[in-house]
């Protein structure tokens, strides 16, 4: 059960959502995510929830953010085995639209999200004609690097989309 308000998720949805799916793309055609696209799911955030949240919940979202971007940016000093930089600044974007009591949920979304993702990445890169389309993609000469935006992107659809219809 989430913690969004369905008002909230529906209108998160349909404003990241095209967004996220931009970021899936670049992440798997060239193994980044554009800063741009970070700035833009901030400000979409930034805008859309002053009109959407009380005023204590829209300020403890971006305190939440900040731990998460501070987090993220430790994880990437390890390497890009553990996170890129890309996507901890992704990760603390987009966290910015998760409901307080909702973290384990979405964290729990997120690691089948991430496992559905790698297992379709890896079983597609062995199919002949999707091998061929996508031959240039840099997601497919990443070795064992597995472009993370793919799973976070759809982890945040999914978590709207859940919340949008109050399952």
């Amino acid at each position: 059960m989430t913690h969004l308000m369905q008002i909230e998720a529906l209108v998160f949805l349909i404003l990241t959502a095209p967004l996220c799916l931009y970021v899936t793309w670049t992440d798997l055609s060239q193994m980044r995510i554009p800063n741009l696209s970070v700035l833009i799911l901030i400000a979409i955030f930034a805008v859309a929830g002053l009109f959407l949240l009380p005023l204590e919940v829209y300020a403890m979202r971006w305190v939440w953010a900040l731990g998460v971007l501070v987090v993220g940016f430790l994880m990437s000093t390890i390497g890009p085995i553990a996170i890129g930089a890309g996507d901890a600044k992704f990760a603390a974007a987009l966290s910015l639209f998760i409901a307080k009591g909702d973290g384990l949920q979405f964290l729990v979304l997120f690691a089948g999200v991430l496992l559905a993702s790698w297992l379709v990445h890896r079983i597609a890169g062995k199919i002949t004609l999707i091998r061929k389309a996508t031959a240039t993609w840099a997601s497919r000469a990443a070795g064992k690097l597995f472009p993370m935006g793919v799973a976070l992107a759809g982890t945040l659809i999914l978590y709207l989309g859940l919340g949008a219809a109050q399952i």
